[in-house]
C-alpha cells in the first residue's frame, strides 16, 4: 500500500515537472513569432468576405462552435500529427518542407489573389463546421504549418498562439456583419496582401532550414558509410 502511495506521488512529481519545464520553454519572441505565421495562415481577416457571403445567403455561423471546433481541430493537427507522419516514416524536417512548398502557394494566392486549392461547397444550412471551420479556417494549409513551426518553437508557444488566434476568430465572427460596414473590401485586400507576403518569407524560411538539415543528414549518412 505505502509502495503504490510512493509510486504515484512520483507519477504526479513527474508530471508536474514536464509541466515545469514546458513553461520554462516559454519565449516571447517565439510566441509573437508563432502567432503571427498562424494568424497569416489561418487568415481569418481574409476570410471575412466569406463570412458575409454565408451571412447573407441566410446561412447559419456560430461563433461559439466555430472557435471550439477550431481549436479541437489545432490540436488534432499538432499532437496527432507527428504520430500520423510515423505512420509513413516521416520525420517533421521532410514534411516541414513539403509543407513549406504548400504554405508558399497559398502565399501567392493571397498575394495575387488567385486559386491554387479548390475549396468544398457547402450544402448545409450550418455553414459553421463546412466551409467556415473546414476547409477555411482549420485547413490542410494549418496542418502543414503546425507540423512545419513544431521543428521550430516550442510548444508552449505555439499553443499560446493558437489559443490567441481562437481568441480572434471567436471574435472576427462575432462581428463579420459589422466589419462590412465599417471596412472596405480595399482595406481588406490590402491586410491580405501584407499578411501574405510574410506568410511568403516565412515559407522560405521553413524550406531553407529544413533542407539545410536533410541534406547535413544525408551527408552524415554518406560519411559514416
Amino acid at each position: 500500500m505505502s509502495r503504490s502511495f510512493f509510486n504515484s506521488l512520483l507519477t504526479k512529481k513527474e508530471k508536474t515537472g514536464k509541466l515545469s519545464d514546458m513553461f520554462t520553454k516559454f519565449n516571447l519572441t517565439e510566441c509573437a513569432s508563432a502567432f503571427v505565421v498562424l494568424f497569416a495562415i489561418i487568415d481569418v481577416l481574409g476570410n471575412i468576405p466569406l463570412f458575409i457571403k454565408l451571412n447573407n445567403k441566410g446561412k447559419r455561423i456560430s461563433p461559439k462552435w466555430g472557435a471550439i471546433l477550431s481549436f479541437i481541430m489545432f490540436l488534432g493537427f499538432f499532437y496527432i500529427g507527428e504520430a500520423f507522419l510515423k505512420l509513413f516514416s516521416l520525420d517533421i524536417s521532410t514534411f516541414a518542407v513539403a509543407g513549406s512548398i504548400v504554405i508558399f502557394l497559398i502565399a501567392l494566392e493571397m498575394i495575387l489573389n488567385t486559386t491554387f486549392f479548390q475549396e468544398t461547397p457547402d450544402d448545409d444550412n450550418d455553414a459553421t463546421f463546412m466551409p467556415v471551420v473546414f476547409p477555411s479556417l482549420a485547413g490542410a494549409g494549418v496542418f502543414t504549418t503546425l507540423l512545419s513551426i513544431r521543428a521550430e518553437y516550442a510548444d508552449i508557444n505555439i499553443l499560446i498562439a493558437l489559443i490567441l488566434n481562437v481568441v480572434i476568430i471567436y471574435f472576427v465572427l462575432l462581428i463579420s456583419n459589422k466589419i462590412q460596414k465599417t471596412i472596405s473590401k480595399n482595406i481588406l485586400m490590402m491586410i491580405q496582401k501584407f499578411f501574405g507576403v510574410i506568410l511568403l518569407a516565412i515559407a522560405i524560411k521553413i524550406f531553407v532550414t529544413n533542407i539545410t538539415l536533410l541534406i547535413e543528414k544525408l551527408i552524415h549518412q554518406f560519411t559514416i558509410s
